[in-house]
């Protein structure tokens, strides 16, 4: 095996916020050899600017194309890409199912070695929806393809270059007067810091560990009403939390989409978020040598780090 740093590492859907978390840390490790593939052009170009000496390629993995020649002499694939929003169930089959089909063809192709596919907690959910029900066909198809491959399940993640979830919830914060919180607002959430699973990663890419599935969860239980005021504490934002009605909280969201072909935060997701789901929570800190990051430290540095705080990536 070559020097580790020196790999080729090809990074499927490496221009959204794993993969722009993922890239930052591989290159502050030393890897040398990365190579994005996304069809995002915006986010792509971000990350281009920030890392000018990266291999990037402009592509829809749904579709057959030249990007499949970066597989040519990979070491290992990060499988990233994935719909994760929208109202529309398309996106959901072309990026989650059609392109993942795609990846795996390359991959036996060009005989690369070693797979990471990251993959979600919503596969164990009690929630139905496009994105759940996309994931889990998605999973299954990198477990029965035969390939040397470590599965990952992360909840909810938050971190630099956040433009969907908790970063897009900042930023809604600072603009407006007031803030609502759906009924009480005690839904417990398990997030996870994207930081913590970019360090994940890297491990696997160094262990080669391959059969297993892994539930990556926070450690820490929090409550979404509590996430809402420590952003709020650590932005410095001035609006104030309003507590209002479930029902009428979803009718806005239902509302919104009939304006707003891909929304932020859709009434699928509210219903997602009041799903009560307990995910499964794993010695992870141990099985892959990565010091976790307190809750509100990693929020803290989120919204605050002076080099990647102020980095947001487009819809």
């Amino acid at each position: 095996m070559s020097n580790v740093f020196d790999q080729k590492i090809v990074i499927p859907g490496g221009a959204g916020l794993v993969g722009q978390n993922l890239v930052a840390i591989l290159l502050r490790q030393g890897y040398r050899n990365l190579v994005v593939i996304d069809k995002h052009e915006a986010n792509l170009a971000i990350l281009r600017r920030m890392h000018p000496a990266l291999v990037t390629a402009l592509a829809d993995l749904a579709d057959a194309g030249a990007w499949e020649e970066h597989f040519v002499g990979a070491d290992a694939v990060v499988m990233l890409q994935a719909q994760i929003g929208g109202t529309d169930p398309l996106p959901f089959v072309r990026n989650n199912i059609t392109a993942t089909h795609n990846i795996l063809s390359a991959i036996q192709r060009h005989a690369v070695p070693y797979t990471v596919h990251v993959s979600s907690s919503v596969v164990c959910s009690v929630a139905e929806d496009d994105y759940t029900r996309t994931k889990r066909e998605q999973e299954q198809l990198v477990a029965g393809s035969g390939i040397a491959a470590v599965i990952l399940r992360p909840t909810l993640m938050f971190g630099w270059f956040d433009r969907k979830h908790l970063g897009w919830l900042s930023r809604f914060m600072r603009k407006v007067p007031v803030f609502p919180i759906p009924g009480d607002g005690r839904f417990m959430r398990q997030p996870l810091y994207a930081g913590d699973f970019a360090a994940i990663i890297a491990s696997c890419l160094r262990s080669r560990m391959a059969g297993q599935r892994y539930n990556i969860t926070g450690l820490e239980k929090v409550d979404y009403v509590d996430i809402i005021a420590q952003i709020k504490r650590s932005t410095g934002a001035r609006s104030i939390l309003l507590h209002i009605p479930y029902g009428l909280f979803h009718v806005l969201l239902k509302t919104w989409a009939l304006f707003d072909r891909d929304p932020p935060f859709t009434a699928a997701q509210l219903k997602a978020l009041v799903a009560h789901d307990e995910f499964e929570i794993i010695d992870w800190p141990r099985i892959f040598g990565v010091q976790p990051t307190p809750f509100a430290e990693a929020i803290q540095a989120t919204f605050n780090d002076p080099e990647y705080g102020d980095i947001t990536l487009e819809f």
